[in-house]
């Protein structure tokens, strides 16, 4: 891997409606954002190449305590990807740069996901950000508004986000082989990540509630990792948080 080409950011907000504090609560005696620099290490990125974006002053005390890079941004973000932004910004990344994007709630975030997602990005470097999908086997899971649903071409390209069920088999709604469920993970090449957090708030975005469609609209291009493979669920409630912590502590 290029360490000056691959970096991954982490972004840790303390002020969450439905979890305040989230960062910093623990799991087998180490915040939860440890956890997820431990799935990012284990996928080969250096230390040095990993960085957490924080926006308040005990979490970034909390990440030196445990010798992390952290780096604190501003606390008027609306989104991980305006955090991102900022601390590629801070660190004056050329535009070539590549910048993953793992969320700081997601302690059992799969390895080979991010290990896979990297592998893909850098044999796919047409496209301005990269992503993953993952199959959906449920017909509950295609109709629920809170999946979203990655729509890609043949060539691994997105063609759409929905939270629609989609796409649907006119002649056998219950086929499920094209549905794709997108994964909350992004790499994007700095100077797209300039693009995108330029750009206001895009029509379709406001209607689905999908940041990444504001750069469909825009006309930059998005590349979907096909990945096998359960993805576990992040910590939004205390009620994620015990069960996770649960799990954890059982392994």
């Amino acid at each position: 891997m290029d360490e000056v080409k691959f970096k991954v950011v982490i972004p840790a907000r303390y002020g969450s409606s439905r979890l305040p504090a989230k960062p910093l609560l623990e799991i087998c005696g180490k915040p939860v954002f440890w956890h997820v620099v431990q799935r990012v290490l284990e996928a080969g990125v250096a230390i040095d190449d990993i960085f957490i974006a924080t926006d308040d002053t005990r979490i970034e005390e909390a990440a030196k305590s445990l010798s992390l890079p952290v780096v604190i941004t501003s606390d008027k973000h609306v989104s991980g990807t305006d955090r991102v932004h900022e601390v590629a910004l801070k660190m004056a990344w050329p535009d070539s740069t590549l910048v993953m994007n793992v969320q700081g709630d997601e302690p059992l975030i799969p390895e080979s996901l991010i290990r896979e997602l990297i592998n893909f990005t850098q044999q796919n470097n047409k496209f301005s950000v990269t992503t993953a999908a993952t199959t959906i086997a449920k017909l509950s899971d295609f109709n629920n508004f809170n999946v979203v649903k990655a729509i890609v071409s043949e060539h691994n390209e997105a063609l759409y986000f929905t939270r629609a069920p989609a796409p649907i088999n006119r002649d056998a709604p219950d086929d499920l082989t094209a549905a794709k469920r997108h994964v909350g993970v992004y790499v994007y090449k700095v100077s797209a990540l300039k693009t995108i957090c330029e750009l206001p708030e895009s029509h379709l975005e406001k209607l689905e509630k999908l940041e990444q469609l504001r750069a469909l609209s825009n006309g930059l291009s998005i590349g979907v990792m096909d990945y096998i493979g359960d993805i576990p669920h992040g910590i939004d409630t205390k009620e994620d948080y015990l069960a996770v912590k649960q799990k954890m502590e059982n392994l």
